[in-house]
């Protein structure tokens, strides 16, 4: 459930299970492109167990301008990303 202040969701999550590396990086620069100002952070559920390749592409190559900090999660199918504003 999204996190919230003054109405406006502060948090997001993601799932990109089942995607390619391209199709699952297009999705987040286009969401990341598309966010309210407001959002603070996009939890992206990638999963472990069948690979690392999209959580790698998350963790190493996903760059956008809107991306403060990559944060590794207790769950290691999941990566926090806190969002400049």
């Amino acid at each position: 459930m999204p996190s919230r202040r003054g109405g406006k969701p502060r948090t997001m999550e993601v799932d990109i299970h089942g995607m390619s590396q391209d199709q699952a990086k297009k999705r987040l620069e286009d969401l990341l492109n598309r966010a309210d100002p407001a959002l603070e952070e996009l939890v992206v559920i990638h999963g472990h167990n069948g690979g690392t390749a999209l959580r790698d592409m998350v963790r190493d190559r996903l760059h956008h301008r809107r991306i403060a900090a990559k944060l590794l999660s207790l769950n290691p199918g999941v990566t926090r990303i806190l969002l400049k504003k």
